[in-house]
């Protein structure tokens, strides 16, 4: 299986009045693993069926293996598809539902059946080809949905919320089993997901939408670390969030005011921001650190720690920051270096490097 490239050059959707997607322009490499990540309502399904052909473009064009697909049907764009409903007929054996696509291209019989054996050893299937879809497990069931969809070797493979229906243990496993597949097979995967988790574990690249738009593009790691937006800091991954006031550039670093008293160096901005601006600061807790009130030198938060929460690997301390709004900030440790005495009332200190803090300027100030 050779992976196709993908082309969605200035899509757009309206229903009416509404408008689904706007304008959006992203090109996918074939082989590539490429996740649109976004909330509710943010278009990034309507983008997928636009893909996929069950929607037609108001405007723009959907290019796949150099082809302009935008007016042909489903059929005829040679892709695989899987959908959060597995959609498996349930007359029908698992080798039964796993050919359906190569009976409807009409191969020989015996091909079908060579290629149906084949895919249920690429998904480990063997030993269940002779049941049906109620005598699978959700797992199970998710396989053969993915079998059927790359039996006939697709370069395209279009993936909506595949993993919804399934347990968070059961979701890590399929996680992991889909990336090792497609690195496989080397066919293009468009995935639809609002789950960040899936998005950051699985993908070469995300796509992350917003308001039928989308906000950034760019590797997992990249997104995580240098998030555009306020959006996007706040959709991929924890964070917590501070008003202030931008003050300028002083000694190489941004000052930024929280508050009447509590300045703050940050080493960059985005974008341009005005002196005297409102501003948002972002902060990820694992990159922030607790001590008692007085202990953190410079470039320090305080407040009070109204709670610690264990989660295993880490404890998340919730603090009421002491700053205009007061906003509640969660920094994370390992379970061994929480400074001792820091109990639920405590007066404390969060210490936040230069390098940790993300700047953005409210909108609307």
């Amino acid at each position: 299986m050779i992976g196709a490239p993908i082309f969605i050059d200035g899509a757009c959707k309206q229903y009416g009045a509404h408008t689904a997607v706007r304008s959006v322009t992203l090109e996918v490499e074939a082989g590539e693993f490429v996740s649109i990540l976004g909330p509710s309502g943010s278009g990034k399904t309507t983008l997928l069926t636009m893909i996929a052909g069950f929607e037609t473009p108001s405007a723009g064009r959907i290019v796949i293996g150099g082809r302009d697909v935008t007016q042909l049907p489903p059929n005829r764009r040679d892709i695989g598809m899987v959908f959060q409903r597995y959609a498996l007929f349930p007359h029908m054996t698992v080798a039964e539902n796993i050919a359906f696509p190569l009976k409807m291209r009409r191969l020989p019989r015996n091909e079908r059946e060579r290629k149906v054996a084949e895919t249920l050893e690429l998904v480990q299937l063997d030993d269940l080809a002779r049941r049906y879809p109620h005598q699978l497990s959700g797992g199970q069931q998710q396989r053969v949905a993915v079998a059927r969809a790359i039996v006939f070797e697709p370069p395209v493979l279009l993936m909506d919320e595949p993993l919804g229906a399934l347990d968070k243990k059961l979701r890590e496993t399929m996680q992991l089993e889909i990336k090792q597949l497609q690195q496989r097979l080397g066919a293009t995967v468009i995935y639809v997901t609002h789950d960040q988790e899936e998005a950051l574990t699985m993908s070469d690249r995300v796509a992350v939408m917003a308001a039928g738009e989308i906000a950034q593009v760019g590797s997992p790691a990249s997104l995580y670390r240098q998030p555009q937006t306020a959006f996007v800091a706040d959709f991929i991954g924890r964070m917590s969030f501070a008003e202030g006031i931008y003050l300028g550039l002083h000694e190489g670093f941004h000052a930024v005011r929280l508050g009447e008293t509590v300045v703050l160096q940050a080493s960059s901005v985005n974008g341009t921001i005005r002196p005297g601006a409102r501003l948002k600061l972002a902060m990820r807790p694992e990159k922030l650190c607790l001590t008692a009130r007085g202990k953190g030198g410079r470039n320090v938060i305080p407040g009070t720690l109204e709670a610690s929460v264990f989660t295993g690997a880490c404890e998340l301390h919730l603090v009421r920051a002491e700053t205009d709004g007061r906003p509640l900030i969660q920094i994370q440790t390992s379970v061994d270096t929480k400074p001792a005495g820091l109990d639920a009332g405590a007066r404390v200190d969060i210490v936040a490097h230069e390098d940790s803090l993300h700047v953005f300027e409210r909108q609307g100030s």
